[in-house]
């Protein structure tokens, strides 16, 4: 178990999509991951679990006091009902925390087969009122992850109202339809969103054709990749931790399971510290410039705050589409090494000499210089290749599952 683990009172709550980020998510202070198996939900996109990876990372979770909960939210057919109980009586042989569902005939199943796990009701169930939640609350639901278009005034009565857990999202990507319920995906390349396949239609480049004009595109908005018609900004609500605790939200959810580590690990590091610098001190609790950088620091579609403070501007179409930073992702430390360095496992091309950022658990990311590059029969190399393991000499220590990026891109 993580010895520098806090007791508050608010979790925080991220994606792992595979093993790898779930060991990410884990090292950089998570309270609780969610994650899915290959079959029922609605990431099939992401790596995923199969069932016998599933109990490893269970139990992994567990030895390091973090909790897990599966997520089986699709809207399941006909021909899936045996196979949904089959899957969901293997569940309770692997016992994660809590099945993440959505689907009322899955949620009923699951109460008969699975009595001695917590259901959470997804996003994707559109829960807008306290009604709604109080209907989940007597079938015996546990947690609501409530619809997305709430504001935090019409959050703040629902927790008033309901003895249910509400979870809420705190970052990451947003849909441009109604909490995540789109047909535009299926409409344009036969993949259906509701059932894990989204195409991500509402993030293609759009433009209008006049109908005498065959062939001339005119771009709604001036851009010099056409222009984003559907395309949500995403979500950031790292100036305002305390309004969403205040709000009775009690597990602040980081939207991103296809999303890699070097998304996960920076994120999940800021909102740990954000949380846990509120807990220390609510009165006193300002947003650090550094958490502001960080953040900026991947790749996104602007920020917003959604419809928490019911902002119309908040909510409108992110026009200039994705912003890319120049931080380039090299790769991870894996273990330690002898003598000085650290041992990496290399995901984009990278030269001796060049200057890094390496991301700790703790504090702001702190430069460094590979001063050499070892093979792994201790020969100096000029460079290291995507997928090798090599030694770097650094100046300063680091610990496995640390993060490693360039600073600025360099011709070579």
């Amino acid at each position: 178990m993580r010895n520098d683990k806090k007791n508050n009172p608010v979790e925080l709550l991220a994606p792992a999509g595979s093993f790898e980020k779930l060991e990410i998510a884990i090292h950089y202070g998570v309270d609780a991951v969610y994650l899915a198996a290959k079959e029922f939900s609605l990431r099939n996109f992401s790596e995923n679990f199969t069932l016998d990876e599933l109990q490893q990372a269970v139990q992994f979770a567990h030895r390091q006091g973090v909790k897990v909960y599966l997520a089986c939210n699709i809207y399941a057919r006909n021909d899936e009902q045996d196979a949904i109980v089959d899957f969901l009586k293997t569940l309770g042989e692997i016992g994660p925390d809590a099945i993440i569902v959505a689907d009322s005939g899955i949620f009923m199943l699951a109460i008969e087969l699975l009595p001695q796990i917590p259901l959470h009701i997804s996003t994707q169930a559109n829960t807008t009122n306290y009604q709604s939640a109080l209907f989940w609350q007597k079938l015996g639901a546990k947690r609501i992850n409530l619809a997305r278009e709430l504001s935090l005034k019409e959050i703040n009565e629902i927790t008033q109202r309901c003895d249910l857990d509400i979870e809420a999202f705190v970052h990451g990507a947003m849909c441009i339809s109604y909490s995540g319920r789109c047909l535009l995906s299926s409409y344009m390349t036969n993949r259906d969103s509701n059932r894990g396949m989204c195409s991500h239609p509402c993030r293609y480049e759009y433009a209008v054709v006049e109908e005498h004009r065959p062939g001339q595109y005119m771009p709604i908005a001036e851009d010099s990749r056409g222009t984003y018609i559907f395309n949500s900004k995403d979500l950031c609500m790292i100036e305002h931790i305390p309004e969403m605790i205040q709000a009775g939200i009690v597990s602040l959810k980081i939207e991103g399971r296809v999303k890699g580590i070097n998304y996960l690990g920076p994120t999940v590091k800021i909102y740990r510290e954000a949380i846990d610098t509120y807990f220390a001190n609510p009165a006193a609790y300002r947003v650090k410039e550094d958490w502001r950088k960080e953040l900026s620091k991947t790749n996104f579609r602007g920020y917003c705050t959604g419809f928490y403070f019911g902002d119309p501007q908040q909510i409108s179409p992110a026009y200039e589409g994705k912003r890319h930073t120049d931080q380039i992702f090299i790769g991870k430390v894996i273990g330690l090494r002898d003598g000085p360095g650290v041992n990496i496992e290399v995901r984009n091309k990278v030269f001796i000499g060049e200057v890094v950022e390496i991301i700790s658990r703790k504090g702001p990311a702190r430069r460094d210089k590979i001063n050499d590059i070892l093979d792994e029969s201790g020969q100096s190399l000029s460079f290291a290749q995507p997928g090798s393991r090599v030694n770097f000499l650094l100046n300063n220590g680091y610990s496995p599952n640390d993060l490693i990026r360039r600073v600025e891109t360099k011709q070579h």
